[in-house]
């Protein structure tokens, strides 16, 4: 089974985003959108859009899309912008917190627009955010230079094919589907708590057993982690995380 993503062009319609010289943030972002999901459903990906025209919806009714569709991934694309014109330039990925495949997936994205020659302003925890917060998937907001920046929007419009390729070369990183990624075994879990106190990983341990989860303790670095399951495929992990999710349990996907 494929891997599924579903591509978000940040704003639209009657919300045009941040706005600079006549140059608006949806149009941008619809734009490149387009020509990621276009790249990566060549490398196999089964590709889902929140819009592929002018349209509005608010953030939550993105977040509930992707709930709805069970994609594997989201990854919504913006354009950046500073109370002054030409102050800051880069690209910066947004994560509701630093942990998991997520944070894995925003820094290979970085680090291949770093190589089209952005600024990498890095990974930053967002966790207000609805489009972050809502969604059920590993999510990824992807800041993709500052709108108002000369620099930045010369940088956008003469790499753009660059820049859409850099994107989805990141996320096909993450998933260890370029030709060039590591030969060596690739498994992943899903973890559902870590404790100091080892007292309370036994007991959410023996929460999940009496539901049928398939739940073990290990002990690393001070921390009692909780764990369900180890799988050969992401797409596995993914649908075990939104078991655990759907009742009630918070969870990242760990690769090992």
């Amino acid at each position: 089974m494929p891997y599924s993503i579903m591509l978000d062009a940040g704003h639209g319609g009657r919300d045009p985003g941040a706005v600079y010289n006549g140059r608006q943030e949806k149009d941008d972002t619809l734009a490149l959108t387009l020509a990621v999901g276009e790249i990566l459903q060549e490398r196999g990906i089964d590709v889902l859009y929140t819009r592929t025209t002018d349209i509005y919806e608010s953030p939550y009714q993105k977040a509930m899309e992707a709930n709805a569709a069970a994609v594997d991934f989201f990854i919504s694309i913006h354009r950046n912008s500073s109370p002054e014109p030409n102050t800051y330039s880069g690209v910066e990925s947004l994560v509701y917190n630093k942990s998991g495949i997520k944070l894995e997936m925003a820094e290979n994205i970085n680090e291949q627009l770093e190589a089209v020659g952005f600024v990498n302003l890095g990974v930053k925890e967002r966790p207000g955010l609805v489009i972050l917060r809502r969604t059920r998937m590993p999510a990824v907001l992807v800041e993709v230079g500052f709108i108002n920046s000369e620099t930045d929007n010369q940088l956008f419009d003469n790499n753009f094919n660059d820049i859409a390729l850099a994107i989805a070369e990141g996320i096909l990183d993450t998933l260890q589907m370029n030709d060039n990624a590591p030969s060596a075994p690739v498994s992943y879990t899903v973890q559902a708590g870590a404790f100091r106190n080892g007292a309370y990983a036994d007991r959410l341990q023996q929460e999940l057993l009496e539901q049928d989860f398939p739940a073990v303790t290990s002990q690393e670095n001070g921390l009692y982690r909780v764990t369900v399951g180890t799988y050969p495929a992401l797409d596995e992990a993914a649908a075990m995380e939104r078991r655990l999710k759907q009742a009630g349990y918070q969870t990242v996907i760990v690769r090992s």
